[in-house]
């Protein structure tokens, strides 16, 4: 069975930083593509950012030049750094992983920006 584990979200005041961090443990074989979403309420759920399994990243335009996605394979984690936060950024984050082929969501965490 794999879990994804979240951590790291919070309320930070506009303009401060915040770092997700997502692992996997359990039995699997591989991890592929790693990625962030969030859900604002009322609206559906957005991708944020992803990583390959060769490290290439892709970003929505949103937060290109503020996110920042990497990942450890040694320690089947993937990471969100979040810099230059905004209002508009609040939301719940979730991270998505491919382990062997399926899908798998973590639990979510809270990201709440405001003075």
């Amino acid at each position: 069975q794999v879990q994804m584990v979240e951590s790291g979200g919070g309320l930070v005041q506009p303009g401060g930083s915040l770092r997700l961090s997502c692992a996997a443990s359990g039995s699997f074989f591989r991890i592929n593509a790693m990625g962030w979403y969030r859900q604002a309420p009322g609206k559906q759920r957005e991708l944020v950012a992803a990583i390959t399994n060769g490290g290439s990243t892709n970003y929505a335009d949103s937060v290109k030049g503020r996110f920042t996605i990497s990942r450890d394979n040694a320690k089947n984690t993937v990471y969100l750094q979040m810099n230059s936060l905004k209002p508009e950024d609040t939301a719940v984050y979730y991270c998505n992983v491919d382990v062997g082929g399926f899908p798998r969501w973590g639990q979510g965490t809270q990201v709440t920006v405001s003075s």
